[in-house]
């Protein structure tokens, strides 16, 4: 991993491979590590010719940790997505994220249409325009003194999932109490790349898929049979369909 200054902020990135640049934005409470390089994904990418580029967010992996309110949002963390392509040179990419990583993509699409090439949204569908409820719960668990303190199962599960990443669990809480700037089904329908939408046929964190290529012009939509939000990540089946996504869009 290699570093750079995103407005003050020391934000890591991987670089790997060659061609054509994709970059790659994580979910809540993973990094570059655990969401693309332990599931397949850089290696299946590069090996298919692509340059991938992975960001960690600020406040996960190896970026730098941060604890105001004001630290975070999507729109700020596009805007650090976007520094990166700038940092490497890179006019546009491709772009996937995975759940809050698809939202960030999202922001990055709709504030600079010209960088984003394509666009794949990950683990999140039409919960991207609905929004995520029990944010507090969560937040709550990630500050508790102890796992065993925390009764909530969703919550729960999210504390155990920043456990076995690592994570910073007061630059998490902070994240996840940040303001969430609103996505409308209108800002949508402004994309203008192409643009498909991969979810677990058993996401209820995601959301459908269809439901949210329904409000996207032109968007495609495939629901990964079987899966749920976390067991969709390095799915075979997610892999193939989207590089034969990124093999005819224009």
């Amino acid at each position: 991993m290699q570093s750079f200054q995103s407005d003050g902020v020391e934000i890591a990135y991987l670089d790997a491979g060659a061609g054509d640049p994709i970059l790659l934005v994580h979910g809540f409470a993973s990094n570059t590590t655990v969401n693309w390089v332990d599931t397949g994904w850089v290696r299946y990418l590069t090996g298919n010719g692509f340059r991938v580029v992975s960001i960690d967010n600020r406040g996960h992996g190896r970026s730098q940790k941060l604890y105001g309110l004001d630290d975070y949002g999507a729109p700020m963390m596009a805007e650090d997505a976007r520094r990166l392509l700038d940092h490497l040179g890179l006019a546009r990419a491709d772009v996937m994220g995975y759940s809050m990583g698809a939202r960030i993509a999202a922001f990055l699409a709709l504030a600079h249409p010209g960088r984003v090439r394509s666009c794949i949204f990950g683990g999140l569908g039409i919960n991207m325009v609905r929004g995520m409820a029990g944010t507090g719960p969560i937040a709550n668990a990630l500050e508790a003194d102890s796992i065993d303190q925390v009764t909530n199962p969703t919550a729960r599960t999210f504390r155990a999932f920043a456990e076995q990443t690592g994570s910073d669990l007061k630059a998490l809480a902070a994240c996840i109490r940040s303001s969430r700037a609103p996505l409308a089904a209108e800002d949508l329908g402004r994309l203008a790349c192409p643009v498909l939408v991969a979810v677990g046929s058993e996401d209820v964190v995601g959301g459908s898929a269809a439901g949210l290529a329904a409000l996207i012009p032109g968007a495609e939509a495939l629901a990964i049979a079987g899966r749920d939000h976390m067991k969709a990540v390095g799915d075979r089946r997610y892999k193939e369909g989207v590089l034969e996504f990124l093999r005819r869009r224009p």
